[in-house]
């Protein structure tokens, strides 16, 4: 028999089946998916012909992770405007820098250098929302990972479009675009209740079900958000979106760190999507998602970072830990968010939140080979006894050694494949000395 890749662990955590360890198993890849998951001395035996047979012998292999909320070009921003509430962050810093230097250049470079510090961090897929879609989707190709392109909307005239007309025009555009690229999908990305207005939103939920898209939108993320919603709406932002016919499943709610107990139903009997970011949402105090009751309610909850301008860092092992340690202080339940919950959340549950469950999210025969290697043979992560606890409570993005999307290695020994680093540091200090130059210090005090 034929394979292209067999790729041998000491550990593979395929979850799906759920609280699943296969030791020394090997996956068998062929023409870009998962043929199988034997034993290794099976899977040696039956495809010895193998040209690339990889040993990970002090490794556990598992789905590659998914960041189900970014703004990838923002990572040009990391660290401009740190330690302060997020209206001010971002009315005083990020979208004054935005309208000055966001062009489809700085949205190449900035796209660029978050693809690569996911990549190095085991993260195989991402969700953006974005201006210049089309600049973020070619660098999506170029390196070979797997994306959702968020078509922006809002109401205000931005570097990407001036009008509502526009926003949709060039949305339609990207869409068209990459409809058939085989590593990316689009959804509407409306940026958020208040500043998007009826109009925008019932088209949004009339072109998705025409074009089969998700829905990205950030949503209750504030109580000021909530407060200023209730005085120009009469309604908290969740009930206007139900009027305005956007609960579905199509919707992935980003934050939601502010929720009523009418809520929880609502969500489930929708079958919204939460993408839970914990470390944006603690750095800019916007407030805590109740993730334990949301997935008691039935709830799909994913993983996200947001953006490395608001984290700062894009780093999945990373956000994973913290969702279960904040999950467990808010429930006061040791028990609430274990290490299988959040692995779940941040591989099978943002491939379900981005419809893309039947591609990815889980080592399963006939889904592509997305798929990461940490290195558990580390002082940091020794001895082991589970091997899920030690990824989520021990080990860090440094260990991710090996990632391969459609079973194309992008990562190896920790080496970038498909990115040429040295060039990207280069191109990174070039923006880091315009935009120093051209700003204040921010006043956080």
């Amino acid at each position: 028999m034929i394979a292209d890749t067999l790729l041998c662990g000491r550990w593979i955590v395929p979850v799906e089946p759920d609280a699943t360890v296969y030791e020394h198993h090997t996956i068998v890849v062929r023409k870009g998916n998962i043929l199988a998951v034997l034993p290794t001395e099976e899977a040696l035996t039956r495809y010895s012909s193998c040209a690339d047979i990889q040993h990970l012998d002090d490794h556990v292999l598992i789905p590659g992770l998914i960041n189900a909320h970014t703004h990838s070009p923002m990572s040009l921003f990391r660290g401009m405007a740190d330690d302060l509430p997020l209206m001010d962050w971002l009315n005083k810093h990020i979208w004054p820098a935005e309208q000055q230097w966001v062009n489809p250049e700085f949205t190449a470079d900035g796209t660029l250098l978050a693809i690569a510090e996911m990549i190095r961090g085991g993260t195989t897929c991402f969700s953006d929302m974005y201006y210049y879609p089309d600049i973020t989707g070619e660098v999506v190709i170029e390196t070979g990972i797997r994306a959702m392109l968020g078509l922006i909307v809002i109401d205000f005239p931005t570097p990407w479009a001036s009008s509502s007309q526009e926003y949709f025009e060039k949305g339609a555009n990207v869409h068209d675009r990459f409809r058939n690229t085989p590593l990316i999908r689009t959804a509407f990305a409306p940026h958020a209740p208040y500043t998007v207005g009826d109009e925008a939103l019932n088209k949004i939920a009339t072109l998705a079900e025409e074009l089969d898209v998700q829905i990205h939108m950030h949503l209750h993320e504030t109580q000021n958000e909530i407060e200023q919603h209730l005085e120009q709406h009469g309604v908290r932002p969740l009930q206007r979106l139900e009027r305005l016919g956007l609960l579905s499943t199509r919707l992935n709610a980003v934050h939601m760190t502010q929720i009523d107990r009418t809520e929880f139903s609502r969500l489930a009997n929708y079958g919204v999507n939460v993408i839970h970011c914990p470390e944006s949402n603690l750095k800019l105090a916007s407030g805590f998602c109740p993730v334990h009751e949301l997935l008691a309610a039935g709830v799909n909850v994913a993983l996200g970072t947001d953006s490395a301008a608001s984290n700062n860092d894009l780093d999945m092992l990373g956000e994973m830990r913290t969702a279960a340690l904040l999950g467990k202080g808010l429930a006061r339940d040791p028990q609430a968010l274990g290490a299988w919950q959040v692995l779940r959340m941040a591989t099978i549950n943002g491939a379900r939140a981005l419809a893309m469950d039947a591609i990815t999210g889980s080592i399963t025969p006939g889904k592509a080979a997305d798929i990461i290697a940490v290195d558990l043979d580390t002082p940091e992560t020794r001895p082991i006894y589970d091997p899920v606890s030690q990824l989520v409570y021990s080990a860090s993005r440094n260990q991710v050694t090996d990632v391969w999307v459609a079973g194309k290695q992008l990562l190896k020994q920790r080496e970038l494949l498909t990115i040429n680093e040295a060039r990207l540091m280069q191109k990174t200090a070039l923006w880091e000395s315009r935009l120093s130059a051209d700003r204040e210090p921010p006043t956080n005090q």
